[in-house]
Formats: structure tokens, sequence, C-alpha cells
């Protein structure tokens, strides 16, 4: 229509706006969505790999599990009849991000014990023996993290977790099974002898034990920090912001609101409570008075209400005199304007959208300005307050998708919280059986809590504003997070109870082990996550830019406060 409208009228410029193209957006960001950052994201994991591992086949053979891992979670999800949107749009980039995490640990290892002189079939043995429960635990952790949003009000990140879940349970399966047998079937050219990494993971272990009161003491004071400022973040969203520029919908909607008018509204159905009871000249004066009163709120564009067409045709019935622009003051005479209105217009535009068939109620339509979740709620909560006050028997709800974005919002961070608390005391139970010991499992708190409230407090520090897109991010993060903890936590406790070494000691076997491989897999996290945040869907953005600090977070508490706090409370 819009290329038609062009076409005939050159000298015209035209913009599309309004719910139905907003609804058409969302499914065009999807796509695009998929056809630059699922790319994008491939090409910086398989360069990272390469600079990191220094293996060819290593790189081919984590492109493979990748490859399997998307394909097979994205293929349930098919036969799940789970549609695409653009938030579960990005389980494929999330998939690819935890898949290499899987590999790099098995990797690591298999390198690591080839360089001390086993042969392949023994390097791979050795690597599996050690990693084959950890990673079993990260991924049914980071699973169960993932499950969590199932807690969530809005079905599209539900329909995340649940599509990631299953892509991180598959990498897991595929990692040691298809995996082993790749690299075993592949050549592998590995130099015997420390590698320049694990000499600097060496020298970082020994640091951190010779400054481990100074790390415990300021890393906390760095950590308590940044939780002071959480308090400063704010729930709220706006809608159109869901669009970057480059989004045609946004670009109309912006212009709309400039030069004409906003897409926000809230819409009421007041009931008269009886057939033909809104021509009741004091059910019309109420209505007025509330149409009136908002109209004297500084939020409010326009209120378009029955009231204005009912004064229009008294006025015109009375030779167009101005002083008739007022509501009749018969019912039978509002009745009959009514009737004779409907009668004069053209089929298809008759008052159906603002009175029901028994014309016992009527809509009355406000729109508002660009205004935030949070004004819009207080806006409503206020038309409330007037309608409980003056015409309480007129009580209705506002209703729209503005409001439903408003609500949806706060409705979400309360299901998450109640989320991510079940996952965190299924993770705490799952590590204290693992890992035998309620002391550690409890000690594994720490690392696994402080990097979102980290996360969030420094994002209270720089910006405040959390959407509906980050309000998901504690529950996603916490499964990721726990993976470094657990790598961590599993060396040590390997080194302390197989080795019986001291507790300085068993820190340094634990970096010396899966330090390296904890540093590339963050980074190869994070560096996922990024990507997401070019994506034109802030939702996305947002919850990619969190995910990724979030991340670093974790990394630098598994590094510079667990193996302190290990120590303080092994002594």
């Amino acid at each position: 229509m819009v290329d038609e409208l062009r076409a005939s009228n050159p000298n015209l410029d035209v913009y599309l706006t309004g719910m139905v193209i907003m609804n058409n957006s969302f499914p065009e960001i999807s796509i695009r969505d998929q056809q630059t950052l699922v790319p994008a994201m491939f090409a910086v994991v398989l360069v990272t790999l390469v600079l990191l591992l220094r293996s060819f086949t290593a790189t081919v053979c984590t492109f493979v599990v990748i490859v399997f891992s998307i394909i097979t979670a994205m293929g349930l999800a098919g036969w799940m009849g789970i549609k695409l949107t653009p938030p579960s749009a990005s389980s494929p980039t999330i998939i690819l991000t935890l898949a290499v995490a899987d590999c790099v640990h098995v990797l690591v290892s298999f390198l690591h014990a080839m360089r001390r002189g086993l042969d392949k079939t023994g390097a791979m043995v050795e690597s599996l023996r050690i990693n084959l429960q950890p990673v079993f635990l990260t991924s049914l952790t980071t699973a169960i993290g993932f499950l969590s949003m199932n807690f969530s009000d809005a079905p599209p990140f539900r329909d995340l977790g649940n599509i990631v879940a299953m892509g991180v349970m598959v990498a897991f399966l595929i990692s040691v099974t298809v995996l082993p047998v790749l690299i075993l079937m592949l050549p592998v050219r590995v130099k015997a002898g420390p590698t320049r990494h694990s000499r600097h993971m060496d020298n970082f272990a020994n640091f951190v034990v010779e400054r481990r009161n100074f790390l415990f003491i300021w890393v906390g004071l760095v950590v308590l920090a940044l939780v002071i400022f959480i308090p400063r973040n704010e729930l709220n969203d706006e809608f159109i912001k869901y669009f970057d520029k480059s989004v045609d919908f946004r670009n109309a909607t912006d212009y709309s609101s400039t030069n004409l008018t906003g897409i926000y509204t809230i819409d009421y159905s007041l009931s008269a409570r009886e057939s033909g009871g809104i021509s009741e000249p004091e059910f019309l004066e109420r209505v007025e008075a509330f149409a009136n009163w908002y109209e004297t709120q500084p939020e409010v564009w326009h209120v378009n209400t029955l009231t204005d067409i009912m004064k229009r045709l008294n006025k015109n019935m009375h030779a167009d005199e101005e002083e008739w622009y007022r509501l009749p003051h018969q019912r039978d005479l509002s009745a009959q304007y009514l009737l004779l209105y409907e009668m004069s217009l053209p089929y298809g535009l008759d008052l159906n959208n603002q009175i029901d068939v028994g014309k016992s109620a009527t809509r009355m339509t406000v729109t508002v300005k660009n205004i935030s979740s949070n004004e819009m709620l207080a806006l409503e909560d206020r038309a409330q307050e007037w309608l409980r006050s003056n015409a309480p028997e007129m009580q209705a709800n506002g209703a729209s998708p503005s409001v439903m974005f408003a609500h949806i919002g706060y409705r979400n961070i309360r299901s998450m919280l109640t989320g991510t608390s079940v996952a965190l005391v299924l993770i705490s139970l799952i590590l204290i059986i693992a890992l035998r010991s309620f002391k550690i499992g409890l000690i594994s708190l720490v690392p696994n809590l402080t990097p979102a409230a980290m996360g969030f407090g420094l994002w209270g520090l720089v910006n405040g504003e959390v959407g509906l897109g980050l309000s998901i991010v504690t529950g996603m993060t916490l499964g990721i997070v726990v993976d470094d903890t657990v790598h961590f936590l599993s060396k040590y406790l390997r080194a302390r109870r197989e080795q019986h070494l001291s507790s300085p000691d068993a820190v340094r076997y634990a970096f010396s082990t899966v330090g390296t491989a904890l540093w590339v897999t963050s980074l190869v996290l994070i560096a996922g996550f990024l990507v997401l945040t070019q994506s034109p869907f802030k939702l996305n953005a947002d919850m990619g830019l969190l995910t990724a600090i979030t991340i670093a977070f974790a990394l630098a508490a598994d590094f510079l406060f667990l193996p302190p706090l290990l120590m303080k409370v092994e002594k």
C-alpha cells in the first residue's frame, strides 16, 4: 500500500507506525539477528580459539560441536512447536558460547597432558577423568539457570531458557563423546614443555597466594562498593525504545510523536450498567468529567470520548450555535441524536468501536506522550484514584499494549526472583552433594552470587534503568557463573584429597590445571555476549551487555576472591 501511495504521490513522505507495524518489526529483527549476529559470533569465537588454543585441529573439532549443538537444540525446539521471537532467536548465539566452554576445558587439559609427555590416547583419558564431573556439573547448573526462566511472565523468555537448556545438555553429550573421537582421529601437533600461558598462570597463582590477605580485603571492599549502588536501579521501560534507530518503525514513530501524536494509549470501558444507559445525562456528565481530568494531566496528548460527539451533535442540531456545544439534558434526546448520527454514517464507519451493541458501555481512549513504564503506571494509578473518588460505579482498569508492557516488567522481575531463588537452592544442593563438602558448597555461594550483584551495582552507577530484558539476567547468568566456580573448586578439592596438598598449594594446582581454561572460556563467553549488544533489539542488546559484565566479574571473583577465601577458611 505504501509503495502504491509513494508511486502516485512522489512528493509525499510516508511513515508507517502503530501496533500492527510494531508487531511486524519483531520478526523482522529476529531474521536480521540470525543473518548478522550468528555469523559474527562464529567468526569471533573461531578467531579467538585459534589465537588462544594455537591448534587448528582443536578449533575445527570445537566448530563441529558448536554446529551439532545448535542444530539439535533448534531442531528440538521445532519439534516442540516453539516459535522464534527476538529473545528466543538469540538462543543459537548463547548456545554457541556455552558449547565452547565445554570444549575448551576438555581440550586445554588434553593439550596440557600431551605437553607433559603423554600420548594422544593417554592425554584424552586423563582429560576426561579430571573434567567429566565438573563439565557435567557446569552443564547441569547452567541448564538449571536457564530453566529458571520458565518463571518469567513473558513466554519468549521462557522459550529462550528452554532452547538454551536443551542446547547446553546436548553440548555436554557431544563434547564428551564426539569431540574426543574427532581429536583422536585427526592429527594434533603439540610441543612438549610448558607454554607461555602456563608460565603466566603459575606466576599469577603465586601472586594470589602471597597477597591473599591484601586481595581478600580490597576485593571484598570493591564488591561491597558496587553492591551499594544496586538500589539506584529503577525498573523502567519504553517499549518504543526496544528498537534502535536502524529500525524503520522506530524512526516513523519518533517522527509521528514529534509532529503529530504518539502511539501510547490507555483504553477504558466505562459502563452505564443498563441497556441504553450511555444516553443517561448523569452518566455522560461523569464520562466528561473523567475526560476533562485526563486532559489536564501533563503526560496526555488527547482524549477521544463519546461526550465530544454528543456535544457536537447538540450544537449541529441547534444551527451550530456555540452556546449549544454541551451535553443534552434529556436521555431520549441523547438516544435520538445517537440514532440519527449512526444512520447517517457510511457502512463500517459506525460507533461500534466506541459503544457496545446494547449501548450499555462506552470506550474512552487516552493518547499519551512517549513516557516510561513507571510514568504510565503512575498515571493509571491516579486515574483509578479519581474514579474511586468521583465515579466508583464506573470503575474500570485501563488496558492497552502500553499498559501491558508497563505491568509485565514488574511482574517479570518478581517472578524471576522466585525462579532465581529456586535455581540457587537447587544448584547449591547439587554442588554440596557433588563436591561432597557442605563447607565448600556454602563457600561456592559467594563467587556465585557476587558477580550478578556487582553487575547490577555497576549498572545502577552508570545507567540505572532496568527493563524487561535485564530482569532475566540474574537467573540466566547464575548457571553460567557457576561454571568457573565448579571447575576451580573441583581441581582444588582433587589436590587436597588425592595429592594431600596444603590449601595454598591446592590453589596453585587449581590455577595450573584449570586457570588457562577458565580465562579462555570467560573471554569467549564475554565476546559472544558482546556480539549480542549489536542487536537492534534493545532487550537483547542490554541483556548481552550486562551478561558480559557479569561473566567478567565472575572471572575476577574466582581468580581474586575465591582463592583467598578458601585459604582463610581452610588454614
